[in-house]
């Protein structure tokens, strides 16, 4: 099935780039859900989520001959939402900056307790996260990236990621235990 999917896409972007519209129209379909939820949990706004999300689309759409099949559509068009959205971020200055100098040394043992946190707490957690560690949060726990991704598209350090999301992780546990 993932065979017959990926030739499917792999028709729709070769339409795509010859301009047929309606492929495009598919392509968009395909991946706008998807595309405007990782908008969402990066810029925390419907609105500029929206905004990223068509000009990602039309960024990939312009620029689909670079598109050369090393990874899915889907994989290539969530870098192009998630530099957009970083970049959006650092032009409205809200950008992963280290709070101090020293990092934090967590230890996790894993217990019945954390595992019956509820979502909704969590995601809330999440939405009153300062906006730097809101995005590492993002990054590592939702889009799967690990240290050294989140240190290339953010422009920082490996061992800033992970001290930026030791940090992150001790606050939204903070802000939960409140909720």
């Amino acid at each position: 099935m993932e065979t017959k999917l990926r030739f499917t896409h792999h028709a729709l972007v070769e339409k795509c780039k010859t301009g047929h519209s309606s492929s495009q129209y598919q392509l968009y379909s395909l991946y706008v859900d998807a595309m405007y939820n990782i908008g969402l949990r990066m810029l925390g706004n419907k609105e500029d989520a929206e905004d990223i999300v068509q000009d990602s689309f039309i960024d990939a759409f312009k620029n689909l001959a670079s598109f050369k099949y090393d990874s899915t559509f889907g994989a290539w068009l969530k870098r192009i939402v998630i530099n957009k959205s970083i970049n959006y971020l650092k032009a409205k200055r809200i950008a992963v900056v280290p709070m101090d100098a020293h990092e934090f040394h967590l230890t996790e043992e894993p217990n019945e307790k954390a595992e019956a946190v509820d979502i909704k707490k969590v995601k809330v957690g999440i939405a009153q996260l300062p906006a730097g560690y809101k995005q590492i949060i993002n990054l590592y726990l939702l889009e799967g990236y690990d240290h050294i991704e989140i240190g290339e598209v953010l422009g920082i350090s490996t061992s800033t990621s992970k001290s930026q999301y030791h940090r992150a992780k001790k606050k939204l546990v903070e802000i939960i235990h409140t909720l």
